[in-house]
């Protein structure tokens, strides 16, 4: 059946229900219940019906139920290494070290390489990365302001680039629906890695900040910025200093998921499971954790498994945003979407400028929700059905949507990163929108002719 206009309204409509009421569950549950209402003859009671079915038959597929079980975990681990003394004895570590870059430039740059170096979530790598760096910053005349741009600039940039953690788990679980829905053809896990080099947002940001440190480079409000003065600081903390409780759980991790797509993929890694294999490199580094941290007294028993399940806790409401993007990505896909979109754009725009439309829409999008991840939830099932129906490059269009998220929501005054970066620098959060928000718009610009470009060479 054909549902013409109707089926471009429903994720517009989504997509505007995001930015109004600024939930995104509000807005995706919405756009479920719409479609379903279409789907079923606008027979509210059938369509009520359907919704929570369609729900449970979801996790009737393994690699959706592994994908969601694999959010879950990656929350444990995090809040194992945060409540467990790991972060700070790493943080503690780096303390003792810092007085080996004391200059401007190197205190700019310790904020830097922890931002790059921790990728497990956007919130801790900011967090880190101020708190470490910010008596440095103040000792060596760096202020606040650019302490927060560095320290923002690299926290959801990197963990996009370094998908090994729970925005891997949304991206993966978000590309495995669209293959297992036979839009696209491939593996998630391939198409998501080939996908890296075309976050273009994400490649250009890193690269800015490293000139703004190397070149002391001062845009816009960033140039009347005054640093804080310097209270030298008087530690009582007695917090070990080794850096292997946080660094070797995490290297375990990043080492399991090759070995697991090899065995699964029977000796060929390209032909491993995605799902399969992040689930299970996540699953053995939460046991990996518990051998390393329980004989070392870093934890009881006890407290292991109070951290392990408040973790799985504090991920649900990512695995239920998870849940219902997968749900609307079919109904997208039962209603052609794509195929009704792809037959309005034919003759009437080229294919070349569809993935700058896809990074430009993405980005409105998340600067107004202030959310990467509800953005990446809305567009990305719409955006692989579009890329299948135009014969555009798939981990380009991914891309697309990747980038586009980061650059809305870095600029936007109410992402939870932004409001983290200024936290963690002890500065104004207004005062750091204003300052960061140059530096995001060149990187847009750079990424929108970077898209336009690619996607001229890719047609």
């Amino acid at each position: 059946m054909e549902y013409g206009i109707v089926s471009i309204i429903i994720p517009l409509l989504t997509i505007l229900l995001a930015i109004i009421t600024k939930d995104v569950m509000i807005s995706l549950i919405s756009g479920i219940f719409i479609g379903m209402l279409v789907l079923h003859h606008y027979n509210p009671l059938e369509s009520g019906v359907a919704f929570f079915e369609e729900i449970i038959a979801l996790f009737a597929e393994d690699w959706i139920t592994k994908t969601l079980v694999f959010a879950l975990m990656v929350g444990s681990i995090i809040k194992l290494l945060t409540n467990s003394g790991a972060i700070d004895g790493f943080i503690a570590y780096l303390g003792e070290k810092a007085k080996t870059v004391d200059s401007p430039r190197g205190a700019m740059l310790l904020a830097y390489v922890i931002g790059i170096i921790i990728f497990i979530e956007s919130s801790i790598t900011a967090l880190v990365a101020g708190m470490t760096a910010k008596s440095l910053c103040d000792k060596n005349g760096i202020s606040r302001e650019k302490l927060a741009y560095i320290c923002d600039s690299t926290s959801a940039p990197v963990c996009s680039l370094i998908p090994l953690n729970a925005w891997g788990a949304l991206l993966l679980g978000l590309i495995a629906a669209a293959i297992n829905a036979r839009v696209i053809s491939g593996d998630a896990i391939a198409l998501l890695i080939a996908s890296i080099p075309y976050n273009f947002y994400s490649i250009f940001t890193l690269i800015i900040v490293l000139a703004v440190i190397f070149l002391n480079i001062n845009i816009g409000p960033m140039r009347y910025s005054v640093p804080q003065p310097y209270v030298p600081h008087i530690s009582t903390n007695q917090t070990h200093t080794s850096v292997y409780k946080m660094l070797l759980p995490v290297l375990f991790m990043v080492l399991m998921v090759p070995l697991m797509l090899y065995l699964t993929g029977k000796g060929d890694i390209l032909k491993g499971s995605g799902s399969t294999s992040v689930y299970y490199a996540v699953a053995l580094t939460l046991i990996f954790m518990y051998l390393y941290y329980i004989p070392t007294k870093t934890l009881t028993h006890k407290s292991y498994m109070a951290l392990l399940y408040r973790g799985m806790g504090e991920m649900i409401p990512v695995t239920i945003i998870l849940l219902f993007a997968l749900l609307i990505g079919r109904i997208i896909e039962d209603l052609g979407t794509a195929h009704y979109l792809a037959h309005l754009l034919q003759g009437n725009i080229s294919p070349v400028i569809v993935p700058l439309l896809i990074f430009i829409v993405s980005s409105i999008t998340s600067f107004s929700t202030g959310t990467s991840w509800g953005t990446f939830s809305i567009m990305m099932p719409i955006a692989l059905a579009l890329s299948a129906t135009l014969h555009l490059d798939i981990p380009l269009v991914i891309g697309a949507v990747v980038s586009g998220g980061i650059f809305g929501d870095h600029a936007s005054p109410i992402s939870d990163t932004t409001i983290i970066s200024s936290m963690a620098a002890e500065c104004d959060h207004i005062s750091h929108v204003r300052t960061q928000l140059p530096y995001a718009l060149i990187g847009g610009g750079l990424a929108s002719i970077a898209f336009l470009i690619a996607g001229w060479l890719t047609a």
